[in-house]
């Protein structure tokens, strides 16, 4: 049996999720290190940032700045501007990555499969043919393609474009 490497991961598989302290995506919106925090954009009540633990390369969640659970929480302005930018990062990925689709969507609660539970966010799933294959069902793996660190940096290349 091969190992496939990932050790880039270990950070965020250490940083893992405690429900006891305050909201990560809370403490990400509040924090000014987009860099670090891999935020790729900031609207006025949404942002845009990389999945750090991704289905595929270039995995993007859009996260409301105001905390809820609830999706019928948000406010008509909060929902307008999450689907806009759902539509500028199908763009983004686009123009970076090429995928063949997209899988978009959001678990609300933890049964659903939310492993943030407390605080929405809309997952944006670029997809491409084959890349649900033998290894995660053999092989308990998924392999990236794409390190999260170039991801970030292709996107945001894509994102400063279009700004100017």
């Amino acid at each position: 049996m091969k190992t496939i490497w990932a050790t880039w991961r270990k950070n965020y598989i250490q940083r893992a999720y405690d429900s006891t302290s305050e909201c990560l995506f809370c403490k990400i919106a509040s924090e000014k290190c987009d860099k670090e925090n891999f935020v790729l954009y900031r609207g006025f009540h949404n942002y845009v940032i990389m999945n750090l633990f991704p289905y595929t390369s270039g995995h993007l969640l859009i996260v409301p700045y105001r905390h809820t659970c609830d999706y019928r929480d948000l406010e008509e302005s909060e929902r307008c501007e999450m689907s806009l930018l759902e539509q500028k990062s199908i763009t983004w990925i686009d123009e970076a990555f090429h995928p063949g689709g997209f899988n978009i969507g959001m678990n609300i609660g933890s049964v659903a499969g939310a492993g943030i539970d407390s605080h929405i966010h809309r997952h944006i799933v670029p997809r491409w043919k084959g890349d649900s294959n033998f290894m995660p069902v053999v092989g308990e793996a998924r392999v990236m393609s794409i390190s999260i660190e170039d991801a970030y940096d292709a996107l945001l290349k894509i994102i400063n474009q279009e700004a100017s």
